[in-house]
């Protein structure tokens, strides 16, 4: 898929960092992958130069101008990407680990589509040996989503029934397997068949494939008394079963709305997003009261204000290697960004996705 030429460093700079740079919203055409002069770490800041760079859908919603925290803290031209895996390169003033050549995991607010990024300290961790740069690139964005959801705002307990929609994704195998993890049972919804089997070996005790068969009723039959916790990015498409299949005391979590979004193309359909929006179910506080079940909803990108939350999460992650399996993985070059988009978007891969430099 062809990008727009490179917009060249600015006169007197050193033309090293390659990075992606969106000007405007749109299609797979506004991806530029432009050259940068070097980066220099602040106080507190470390330097990282980058193997491999993680990709995730909330990239191309980034890419299409509609993502909320993306307008709040960058806003125009902007620099997507969220994880990133290298070694430090250098430390700023008042850092004090991991020492430079340390092969780490960077959490990124945004700019993660680059050669070199800074980041804050306590947003860098040490990365396993045994963890290559492009497995680790793609592990922390989707991992660290399913902990929040599962640990910060479900208290899982063993037994407990979980439904999973998109359970072959890079966040719907994640919450599959920290909900196995914790003793729970896990019915997985996955949209076609090539799907069912990336979905087991996530662990799902059910794999539900919506393409051949009615999805609530299957459900319906392993949970008959309702979900004690329901995970569902899709939006208006499933967001009103799933609720209505949310147990006394159960919750459904929301982090998400995919089926808003285009497939293919790259641009999103105005009208059928206001269709759509005008469709997506209200929850009444009265009635959630009076049902006795809670709605809750999340962006992991407001995170990063909380550094103690992904901290936490990421401790944990990290100490469960091994009863984890982080998921593989398919690379693309970093000039070929745009076909990486267009795969994510298209609703058919499943694991994860992740950029190379060239």
């Amino acid at each position: 898929m062809q990008l727009r030429r490179a917009i060249p460093a600015r006169r007197g700079y050193a033309r090293r960092v390659k990075k992606v740079v969106v000007h405007r919203a749109g299609s797979y055409d506004r991806l530029c992958v432009e050259e940068h002069a070097d980066l220099e770490p602040g106080p507190g800041q470390v330097l990282i130069e980058v193997e491999a760079m993680g990709v995730n859908y909330a990239d191309c919603i980034v890419r299409m101008g509609l993502y909320s925290s993306a307008k709040k803290y960058v806003g125009w031209p902007i620099t997507p990407g969220f994880e990133v895996a290298g070694r430090v390169k250098a430390l700023g003033p008042g850092a004090a680990a991991p020492a430079v050549g340390t092969q780490v995991i960077g959490l990124t607010r945004f700019d993660g589509y680059a050669t070199q990024v800074v980041v804050p300290q306590n947003q860098v961790f040490e990365r396993p040996p045994e963890m290559s740069a492009t497995v680790a690139a793609g592990f922390p964005a989707v991992f660290l989503t399913a902990h929040f959801a599962l640990i910060e705002l479900c208290k899982l307990r063993p037994g407990m029934k979980v439904l999973v929609h998109s359970a072959a994704g890079g966040v719907g195998g994640a919450l599959t397997q920290i909900a196995r993890l914790h003793g729970c049972e896990v019915a997985g919804v996955v949209g076609s068949a090539h799907k069912i089997e990336a979905a087991r070996d996530h662990g799902a005790s059910l794999v539900i494939d919506k393409s051949h068969e009615d999805l609530w009723r299957a459900a319906e039959r392993f949970a008959p008394e309702g979900f004690d916790v329901v995970l569902d990015a899709n939006g208006v498409e499933t967001l009103g079963d799933s609720y209505a299949h949310v147990r006394p005391t159960g919750r459904l979590v929301i982090y998400g709305f995919h089926t808003m979004m285009p497939k293919s193309g790259g641009k999103p359909h105005y009208g059928k997003l206001a269709v759509d929006w005008l469709r997506t179910p209200r929850f009444n506080p009265l009635k959630l009261t009076e049902e006795n079940r809670s709605v809750m909803g999340f962006n992991l990108s407001y995170l990063f204000d909380r550094p103690e939350l992904l901290q936490e999460g990421m401790g944990d992650l990290l100490s469960w290697l091994g009863r984890l399996r982080p998921h593989a993985v398919r690379v693309f070059p970093l000039s070929r960004v745009g076909e990486a988009h267009a795969a994510i978007e298209s609703g058919t891969t499943t694991g994860k996705l992740v950029l190379v430099p060239d």
